[in-house]
């Protein structure tokens, strides 16, 4: 295990010890009295409801499945009105699913597909949206999210999916679009809400939601988390994490208001890469799989392998009403986060596999990333003639910097074809009776090699809605961004070599625009057409994932992408349902490739595209009766590359249908059940086609009963039907096993 694990391990309980004790503090004998007598909670007072990214007011619905404006001040127009793609996965969705994780809410979204990492993210959030990755455009508040990790949804209010190019709104990358994750603030109003999940493969889950007033115009709330499990239907992988995020805000129904918040997730997890690919002489024609193995079969090593994580960030939100339609607000976030790690990768490029064998291809990382990001916005309301605007400019500005020093692994044999000598130091094992309890005889040293990554951001935008008649909008948006990346140190030669010594940079200037015209021919309708943009400078990711400025892109300029869209969006029911759907091409107009004339090297002369179906829902048929998801059709295709054999094919990880449900029905006054369903076509691991996992369905299911007004049961069963599908593939070695059936019954209560 990690050095760094018996520290971890120790001061868990002393910090949740605390946690809990400022929990109980904040509730007083008072407030339980009063729950007790009244048997509900109290009522949300009428207060400001405020749309800043941070800092919000009481909801009127919080059982609803239909959001109808966008938590970030970016989007000028409610939902509605907005010439974009935005699906909001609401709190209620993710409670009914039992979610428990970023990726089990992205699954109920059409469109969305997930990456696998060979280094750098092992079971990290790697996002691809509608072909394009999004690692690196994931978003809190309305604010990069920097370095990969396991995100939780403890924490979260809602989901904000954009889908499209957008770099307008949020900078480098957004090719297929971004994720934006509203954090649970305090409100103006008295609830304790606490939950305890028991569920199958050993699964624990506790979490604790207490929110209280403090005076007249402030109040403070607490999340806690502790969560446990094995992981269902594979032999050896557990889970271990847990969170505490406090906030209080200030001046709910005052012109000035303000909000603090923290937040620390720790993960201790056995990772896991899947089951290794079949065919060493793959092709086009002849896809490489994965291999046919029982699914719980996993080739890691028990008492070597290890992932431990760690986030804390510091969130400060003030805002200022200048007068009845002018709005001053600042945000600022500090974040440190580790990744440490050492992880079986299931190699099959010697062939082992065709022989009955899998080389456990020893992966690691040891980095810290810490950063900043300020934001300035001024919001504005204001006519010119008979025109209304509705005005949103800001600055922002970032920096981030990585430090990753990864381990030397040696192998406890030479060589990486099995034979009996790798097979008794534990580096080789059977394909189909791994050994994860293998006493491997190798060894672990600390690298000579380092890398740090230091990436800064300055840039300016401006958004405004010009409201030019009852029916006509236009929607304009514009950013300019200053990227700056630099990545230093030695390569795997070590210290000791001068030549070692690396120092690239890429300094990139870009602007990105939006521009959206919207049609009502209803109040509860609209029909539009919309064009944006969004640019990948090298090193957009600056953190974990391609984390780096390399020798291969480090002199190109940013990627261009552009996305032609139109749609339409509508409300039934008094508002209740909300039907979209929107045709779309998306281009990327100089894509790297590898140059034909040195390997080493990328040039700027590939060209893709996706273009497009999507559909989605959201909310109430009947007052009992709600629903949830969509479907995209996604024809991708790599137009041009160097590589002239990919040319015509499909892009990787991009599902060419993708249809997704979710259900439930008020049966009785105290009992609904509810139901869905999830289809994902096959997905290619690369760009040759060559290898592939296959299309899967996926089924779940729900029933709660309100046993009072203060205690309710949910049964949530997952993979109903027990499938062996596989939902992320990696170019070469291995596919992820998605987990089995797994069952998990919540008490929760309410006071």
């Amino acid at each position: 295990m990690s050095r760094q694990s018996s520290e971890i391990t120790g001061s868990t309980p002393r910090l949740l010890a605390s946690a809990v004790g400022v929990a109980i503090t904040a509730i007083s004998s008072g407030h339980l009295a009063q729950a007790a007598d009244s048997g509900e909670k109290k009522p949300a007072q009428d207060v400001l409801s405020l749309d800043a990214d941070t800092v919000v007011g009481a909801q009127s619905d919080e059982t609803t499945y239909n959001v109808e404006k966008s938590a970030s001040d970016k989007y000028t127009a409610p939902l509605l009105d907005t010439p974009k793609t935005v699906t909001v996965i609401p709190q209620q969705v993710i409670k009914d699913t039992g979610a428990t994780s970023l990726v089990d809410a992205l699954r109920t979204t059409p469109g969305i597909t997930f990456g696998a990492g060979e280094g750098g993210n092992p079971a990290g959030d790697r996002p691809f949206i509608r072909g394009f990755n999004a690692e690196s455009d994931t978003f809190i508040d309305g604010m990069r999210d920097v370095a990969s990790q396991t995100r939780e949804v403890f924490n979260i209010e809602q989901v904000e999916v954009s889908k499209g190019p957008g770099s307008a709104y949020t900078g480098a990358g957004s090719t297929g679009g971004s994720l934006n994750l509203i954090s649970k603030t305090a409100k103006f109003a008295d609830f304790n809400d606490a939950s305890f999940t028991y569920g199958s493969d050993q699964t624990r889950r506790t979490t604790l939601d207490v929110n209280h007033t403090l005076g007249d115009n402030a109040a403070f709330r607490l999340n806690l988390l502790k969560h446990e499990a094995n992981v269902a239907g594979r032999d050896g992988v557990d889970v271990s994490r847990w969170g505490v995020a406090p906030t209080v805000t200030f001046g709910f129904d005052t012109p000035t208001r303000a909000t603090f918040s923290y937040y620390h997730l720790s993960t201790d997890d056995m990772p896991d890469y899947g089951l290794p690919l079949t065919n060493v002489n793959r092709s086009k024609q002849n896809p490489s799989r994965p291999a046919a193995v029982d699914r719980d079969n996993f080739y890691g090593l028990s008492d070597r392998d290890y992932r431990q994580s760690t986030t804390d960030s510091g969130t400060f939100h003030i805002e200022h009403d200048l007068n009845d339609a002018l709005t001053l607000s600042n945000s600022f976030r500090m974040v440190r986060t580790t990744l440490d790690y050492i992880v079986s990768n299931p190699d099959d490029s010697k062939g082992n596999v065709a022989n009955g064998y899998v080389y456990r291809s020893a992966k690691s990382r040891n980095s810290t990333s810490k950063g900043w990001v300020n934001q300035t916005d001024l919001k504005a309301s204001f006519d010119t003639g008979f025109i209304q605007h509705s005005l949103v400019t800001g600055l922002e500005f970032s920096y981030e910097d990585v430090h990753n020093r990864p381990y030397v692994i040696t192998p406890g044999a030479s060589g990486n074809t099995c034979n009996a000598a790798l097979l008794a130091s534990g580096d080789c094992t059977s394909l189909y009776k791994p050994t994860p309890s293998a006493n491997w005889t190798g060894s672990i040293s600390d690298s000579a090699a380092y890398t740090d990554t230091d990436t800064k951001t300055r840039a300016a935008y401006v958004f405004d809605t010009l409201k030019l008649s009852e029916q006509w909008d236009l929607n304009l948006g514009l950013r300019y961004d200053d990227f700056n990346t630099e990545s230093s140190g030695y390569a795997t030669a070590g210290r000791t070599t001068p030549a070692g010594y690396f120092d690239r940079e890429n300094d990139s200037h870009f602007w990105n625009y939006q521009v959206g015209l919207v049609y009502k021919p209803l109040p509860n309708g609209s029909i539009y057409a919309a064009w944006s943009t969004s640019s990948n400078p090298s090193g957009e990711t600056g953190g974990e994932g391609a984390a780096d400025v390399s020798l291969a892109n480090g002199n190109l300029d940013p990627e261009r992408n552009r996305n032609y869209e139109v749609g339409t969006k509508w409300d039934f029911f008094d508002e209740a349902l909300s039907l979209n759907a929107a045709l779309f091409r998306t281009d990327k107009t100089n894509a790297r490739v590898t140059d034909p004339d040195n390997s080493s090297y990328q040039v700027l002369d590939g060209e893709q595209r996706v273009q497009g179906v999507e559909l989605g829902f959201s909310g109430q048929l009947t007052p009992k009766w709600k629903v949830f998801g969509g479907y995209t059709y996604l024809d991708s295709e790599i137009l041009k590359s160097t590589t002239q054999s990919d040319e015509g094919n499909r892009m990787p990880q991009t599902a060419e249908n993708n249809f997704t449900l979710w259900s439930t029905y008020q049966l009785v006054n105290d009992l609904t059940v509810g139901g869905g369903t999830t289809f994902v076509d096959k997905q290619y691991g690369n760009t040759a086609n060559s290898v592939m996992i296959p299309s899967y369905w996926r089924y779940d299911a729900m029933a709660n009963y309100k046993l009072s007004k203060n205690v309710d049961l949910q049964l949530n069963v997952q993979n109903l039907t027990d499938k062996r599908y596989f939902d992320q593939i990696y170019s070469t070695h291995m596919a992820h096993v998605a987990p089995g059936r797994t069952a998990l019954l919540g008490l929760n209560l309410h006071f």
